[in-house]
């Protein structure tokens, strides 16, 4: 019998159970997929913890790959045997689970199963920040916080294969060599340097037009003061914890800012969004532009223990577990 990594309630790693489970044959729409790599993500433990609530009991887990085992009825794009990669519903802490067959995107040639797992929800997060909430250009300087994180890492390399300068920050002195190997031409440690007045030295007093911010509550006042006028303030995650609630006469005060808390989920809600954004994704996966870094794996079983590691900050680049 399969397994899958369940939680009956919220709190810490603790609370996650290793559960047999039984999995249905797949109703219409549906498809019966084998999990070959699970990826690990923040919001996983967002899920976990209730920050993010989600109906109860829950199978954690938002992105995968594997292959089909079984088609149900009125799906006409796929067969048995497929390798298929998907970042939504949730549930993919699982040997084998159902997901919707129009969230599903097969894995081409030339890109690994693992790779793809662990890109999915990283890269397709990537892909929208930097194609469509703001779009980077040759010439623009950007600030990327967490630059040698999960997401940091790829939008790093693909605002730079876009012909960005990018600025990162990282948490530690052992983690500015990760943030120069994926593109930061600037990188600034924030446990010992202070952001604003480095980004200010660094583009002349200008600032940067957009800040891409997955951190939260730590660095939300400071990257406000790290824009030029006009310019987009990108807080897509909360790392730190939740940013409290602001008072937007701030963003007039600091030059007139846009703000904007985006979501996977309403980027890629239509599936010409989601083929398009993954094609893209692939495309730049393959040629080498961006390099998928998985430098952590862990067996399924042992989720919670790489819940912990996460939330340490113990891991870099991406992390899979291995059904």
């Amino acid at each position: 019998m399969p397994y899958a990594i369940r939680i009956h309630e919220t709190g810490g790693p603790e609370k996650m159970r290793c559960e047999a489970v039984e999995v249905a044959r797949p109703g219409p729409g549906e498809v019966r997929v084998r999990n070959t790599a699970v990826g690990l993500n923040f919001i996983d433990t967002y899920h976990r913890s209730g920050l993010y609530p989600v109906p109860l009991p829950a199978t954690l887990g938002m992105e995968g790959a594997g292959v089909v085992e079984a088609l149900g009825p009125k799906v006409k794009d796929l067969k048995v045997g497929d390798r298929v990669a998907y970042a939504q519903p949730l549930g993919a802490y699982a040997d084998v689970l159902l997901r919707p067959a129009d969230r599903l995107v097969k894995i081409p040639r030339g890109v690994d199963d693992r790779v793809a797992a662990a890109m999915m929800l990283k890269g397709l997060t990537a892909q929208y920040l930097v194609r469509r909430t703001y779009r980077v250009k040759p010439g623009d300087t950007i600030l990327v916080h967490a630059a040698a994180g999960g997401v940091g890492q790829i939008v790093c390399q693909w605002a730079t294969f876009l012909g960005a300068t990018v600025i990162g920050t990282v948490g530690s002195e052992e983690k500015v060599q990760r943030a120069k190997r994926v593109g930061c031409k600037h990188v600034i440690v924030a446990a010992t340097d202070k952001c604003a007045p480095r980004v200010r030295e660094l583009t002349k007093g200008a600032g940067v037009p957009v800040v891409y911010d997955g951190v939260g509550k730590d660095t939300f006042m400071d990257s406000l003061d790290c824009l030029a006028p006009f310019g987009l303030m990108v807080s897509y995650g909360n790392a730190s914890g939740a940013v409290p609630p602001v008072d937007i006469g701030v963003l007039s005060q600091k030059g007139s800012l846009f703000l904007t808390r985006p979501t996977l989920m309403n980027y890629v809600a239509k599936r010409d969004d989601l083929v398009a954004s993954a094609r893209e994704l692939f495309a730049v996966v393959k040629k080498g532009a961006v390099r998928i870094a998985i430098n952590q794996t862990y067996p399924l079983h042992d989720a919670a223990h790489a819940h912990r590691d996460l939330a340490s900050r113990r891991t870099t680049g991406s992390t899979i577990l291995l059904p």
